[in-house]
């Protein structure tokens, strides 16, 4: 059985998409996205992961067609006809796929075909991360910073990964297990491809301003969570002398939730236990809330 994902108005196999090799996201990084998960096929927080895409699309002047309340319900309808197949999969990862599409070239007389709209399903890689929930994430900083704002917005989810893409490859060839998180323009710690960076230091919290980095559903989940729990959280420039002398350090992304952190640049992080007591008191807020033990799922998967 083929998953089934949203096309342009319809419902199709997935093997069924096929999109022009003149799209300007090909040919350009001329689109955005967003993701979310399946907790037990339950979608997290799809309200605000679709009301960020749609900022996102403002921010590149993309107009689909669809409001936000049309997005929600195909989204829903994709994970819906997907059900049979979830679990073999775990879980999903959710995504909804934008680009402008195709426009004129030269003077052939190609048209511009207005915007691609995908919303399709696949499995979330919990095999391949499931250690990291027993170990944890080593972390190194590349040389590469994140690209800055006064250029382009990190708070637009766009399909222009470049800049993340070259930083995870120069990590990638350090350690090939290692996680990225950049610098900013001023040498604070940033973001990962895919990731926010949270550090603990004498039972506060704290991770970077919100005008450097993609502003993560998962992340507003720990603050929320946290502000639950009594423990105080602030958003203010991190460097890495924050990070490596911090008493625990986590990361958060659609996928991971919550993931403690082992070491930053090979320095082990606090006494090298993980998680933390902070960072196990805002797992099991999270795991109440959202009502799936995603730690447990993870570690189910260890060969």
């Amino acid at each position: 059985m083929a998953r089934i994902a949203y096309w342009n108005g319809r419902f199709v196999p997935e093997t069924d998409v096929l999109v022009p090799y003149r799209d300007k996201s090909f040919t350009r990084g001329d689109g955005c996205f967003d993701m979310t998960r399946t907790f037990d096929g339950r979608i997290f927080r799809l309200a605000e992961h679709v009301e960020r895409l749609y900022r996102s699309m403002r921010y590149l002047r993309i107009d689909i067609g669809l409001d936000p309340k049309e997005m929600i319900a195909i989204s829903e309808q994709v994970v819906e006809r997907n059900e049979a197949l979830r679990a073999a999969a775990g879980d999903w990862w959710l995504g909804q796929r934008i680009s402008r599409g195709v426009e004129a070239i030269g003077d052939e007389g190609w048209t511009h075909t207005g915007p691609q709209v995908i919303v399709d399903v696949t499995p979330l890689p919990l095999n391949a991360r499931a250690r990291l929930f027993r170990d944890g994430i080593d972390v190194i900083v590349p040389s590469i910073r994140r690209t800055s704002p006064a250029m382009q917005s990190p708070r637009a989810k766009t399909h222009n990964y470049m800049n993340l893409v070259l930083a995870d490859q120069e990590v990638k060839a350090r350690n090939p297990e290692a996680w990225s998180v950049l610098l900013d323009e001023h040498g604070n710690l940033c973001e990962g491809i895919g990731s926010n960076i949270f550090v603990v230091k004498n039972e506060r919290l704290y991770t970077p301003r919100e005008k450097y980095v993609l502003p993560g559903v998962s992340r507003q989940m720990v603050l929320d969570q946290a502000s639950r729990l009594g423990i105080h959280s602030e958003e203010r420039d991190l460097d890495i002398y924050d990070a490596v002398t911090a008493d625990e350090v986590f990361l958060t992304s659609t996928s991971l939730c919550i993931c403690p952190v082992r070491s930053v640049n090979g320095q082990v992080i606090g006494d090298g236990q993980v998680p933390g007591s902070v960072t196990r008191r805002i797992t099991d807020a999270y795991i109440a809330d959202v009502g799936t033990d995603f730690v447990a799922q993870y570690l189910s998967r260890l060969a």
